[in-house]
């Protein structure tokens, strides 16, 4: 059978600010973003509340009216703000309880080739065992099942799930499943925190799998806190995630499990801090000591195209996507490699689709990780 993971970067719509294409311009604005959502969840806003609040509408461009050219600001019951003639903006509200609204990102629709070329990404790789990243929701990905896949000929999957998660900006994880691979199992985990607060910027959805020999496979579909803003603090959540990602891998092995697969976009490289819990020695409790999870691009066969990264210009500083696998589940390994002719490279780096000749209509940032597994 074969396992893959892929981050498809929204089937159909996407925020605008991270699909404008300029990363310099847009991260103080998705800075901004992230951090006005956070006060306005104050319970009581004190002055120096009231002034962030003013300093941030003012960075999002929304000083004069609830709508900018990237974010929009709801307010649907009660006020937050109030805007003179003269020009003057006042905070009115005195905490979150005056006012019902919140910060919303503004989006807008993928091109329809680059929904074509996604769709045949993922007819291409031909897996068993799909696992998708930045994803709407579950009605999104049995619309690209039904709609995109299928008049491509071959087998649609049978089983989709997707569970909303920590992420307001609606980019979610979630499994594909071919009809003899059924989901037998989830569990996630959402709400996991630590004292630092919420763990996962998603979920860690464990999906347990019924093959058609008889096997049970456990796989754990991740996308951990984005390396594009958020400095020393993102870096220090990834390393949470990862903790808690090995805790949870451990705890399964501990209750029988052998095949158990880690997949997704970590945000990371392999010799990285945040991600020494899963590929080193590093952490506390049982992440302290060294993982026995194998990343397959270990397997003396895999093909990378002789471009080890995984997200853009493919740069060893860019392998972030991974498949892990528990010992048992490495064994199992007969092939694995990465497909990125969805990928738009102006270098002529690799082999991109005979259709795909601007960056806009790209299938993804993110190549796919593929393994084939004997069980």
């Amino acid at each position: 059978m074969r396992l893959a993971s892929y981050n498809v970067e929204n089937l159909f719509d996407r925020a605008r600010l991270l699909a404008a294409g300029d990363w310099a311009a847009g991260r103080p604005l998705l800075e901004a973003y992230t951090a006005l959502t956070k006060v306005l969840q104050q319970q009581h806003y004190s002055a120096a509340d009231t002034r962030t609040i003013l300093r941030l509408l003012d960075r999002l461009g929304l000083t004069a009216s609830d709508d900018a050219p990237y974010v929009r600001l709801r307010q649907n019951r009660g006020r937050l703000v109030r805007r003179s003639k003269d020009g003057t903006v006042t905070v009115v509200a005195r905490g979150r309880g005056d006012w019902i609204g919140w910060l919303e990102l503004k989006r807008e629709t993928v091109t329809d080739l680059a929904v074509r070329h996604t769709a045949q990404v993922v007819h291409d790789l031909g897996a068993d065992v799909l696992g998708v990243v930045e994803a709407e929701d579950r009605w999104a990905l049995k619309h690209f099942n039904a709609d995109q896949l299928a008049p491509l000929g071959g087998r649609v999957f049978g089983h989709v799930m997707l569970i909303d998660g920590n992420d307001e900006r609606g980019i979610d994880v979630g499994l594909l499943t071919r009809g003899d691979v059924e989901i037998t199992g989830m569990v996630s985990h959402v709400d996991d925190a630590d004292l630092a607060g919420p763990v996962f910027s998603r979920d860690c959805p464990e999906f347990e799998l019924s093959l058609p020999g008889g096997a049970r496979l456990l796989v754990l579909v991740n996308h951990l806190k984005s390396k594009g803003y958020g400095g020393a603090e993102a870096s220090t959540r990834r390393r949470r995630q990862a903790q808690r990602i090995r805790e949870i891998y451990e705890l399964r092995r501990s209750e029988g499990h052998e095949l158990i697969a880690v997949i997704g976009d970590l945000n990371d490289t392999p010799d990285s801090w945040p991600l020494s819990p899963l590929l080193g020695a590093g952490g506390t409790g049982v992440a302290a000591t060294p993982s026995d999870l194998r990343d397959v691009s270990a397997f003396a066969g895999f093909d990378d195209g002789c471009w080890p990264g995984t997200y853009g210009t493919a740069n060893k500083g860019n392998k972030i996507d991974y498949i892990l696998c528990s010992p048992a589940l490495f064994d199992s390994v007969t092939a694995a490699g990465v497909h990125r002719m969805g990928v738009w490279t102006a270098s002529g780096r690799w082999p991109m689709y005979p259709t795909l000749k601007r960056a806009q209509d790209a299938a993804s940032d993110h190549a796919a990780v593929w393994v084939d597994l004997d069980l």
